[in-house]
């Protein structure tokens, strides 16, 4: 029986530290650029800003700057999932916990 406590506090001392990784990541900024654009999200997804770098636009721009805006809002949403990825491998493959 013992060996089983020892092994439960094992599973939970892996959780808290899997759960401290993941909170750090969402609390990290990730960004992504494409052109003209440049968005910042934070690590639960959430956009926290978007910049355009030019200083006028005119009407036939706006179709191209909505689809860069789209490329980097994926982009940061990508290196999002990457970091997220590597920092939990260290854990290896453990269904049901995320």
């Amino acid at each position: 029986m013992n060996n089983m406590q020892a092994m439960l506090k094992q599973v939970k001392s892996l959780q808290n530290e899997m759960l401290k990784v993941k909170d750090d990541v969402e609390k990290s900024e990730f960004t992504g650029e494409c052109s003209l654009v440049k968005v910042t999200l934070y690590g639960n997804k959430k956009l926290k800003k978007i910049e355009f770098n030019c200083d006028t636009l005119d009407s036939d721009d706006v179709q191209a700057l909505q689809d860069m805006v789209v490329v980097a809002v994926n982009q940061a949403i990508d290196s999002i999932d990457s970091t997220m990825e590597r920092k939990m491998s260290k854990f290896g493959n453990i269904p049901g916990l995320f």
